[in-house]
């Protein structure tokens, strides 16, 4: 199986790629743009697995990108990559000119990069699409993540949309929404937060990008019946 993850070299992305890795069946290509020393240690590793730069704020690396997508006709894309801050500061005093910057840096390569990956699953009838998503979306949104929650939240209802468009060809299109973990793109806040965080969950420890990862692999080898579903993670406190 060929499979394409972006932002594969780094956080949870490297996680995934390792997991599906493992599987000498798969041939993994993944996305890096500053994680270089990364990508090749996981390229040293595994010789089923291909480093591919990509700056996504950057039009003309996500057009080759997207060009080598119908080159290398994948089977599976994985929507991982992430640009920016999870929390930032209160909604209205967030520069409305933020919200466009990082639409433009996590949104469009998602969907430049799907649509040609929908075009090349159309041709075999057959692929596979899943977006990392954010259990942040099924609760109350945290003071700061307006402009998180709102890139996310577009994915979301584009997921849904692929699904539908999708399914008579075999496509599936479905999400996963993780918990708060600790990452590189959380990495600044506060402990005192996260030991809130952690007080909140009815498992009293926070999600590692391991068992995300596992959730991503039973995806990416399921049949095409589960179609056009968000998997949330997060030991059911959203349900609360």
């Amino acid at each position: 199986m060929k499979i394409l993850i972006t932002g594969g070299a780094s956080g949870l992305g490297e996680s995934i790629t390792r997991l599906l890795a493992n599987d000498v069946n798969n041939m993994v290509y993944f996305t890096y743009s500053k994680s270089i020393s990364e990508a090749k240690a996981l390229e040293t590793q595994f010789k089923n697995t291909k480093g591919i730069a990509c700056n996504f704020s950057n039009d003309q690396s996500v057009k080759e990108v997207a060009n080598s997508i119908a080159a290398l006709d994948f089977d599976v894309i994985i929507h991982n990559a992430y640009s920016g801050d999870y929390l930032k500061t209160h909604f209205h005093k967030i520069a409305s000119a933020d919200f466009l910057t990082d639409f433009k840096i996590n949104v469009m390569p998602v969907i430049e990069l799907t649509q040609v990956a929908i075009t090349n699953f159309r041709k075999k009838k057959s692929g596979k699409i899943i977006t990392v998503l954010s259990a942040a979306l099924a609760v109350t949104p945290p003071v700061g993540s307006a402009v998180y929650c709102a890139n996310k939240a577009y994915l979301q209802k584009m997921t849904q949309v692929w699904a539908n468009e999708n399914e008579k060809f075999n496509i599936t299109s479905n999400s996963v929404s993780p918990a708060f973990m600790e990452t590189a793109m959380t990495r600044f806040i506060d402990d005192r937060v996260k030991e809130q965080i952690i007080e909140n969950n009815p498992i009293k420890r926070l999600l590692t990008k391991q068992e995300v990862a596992e959730a991503i692999r039973f995806l990416v080898n399921d049949n095409t019946h589960i179609n056009g579903k968000d998997f949330i993670i997060s030991a059911g406190s959203s349900i609360k």
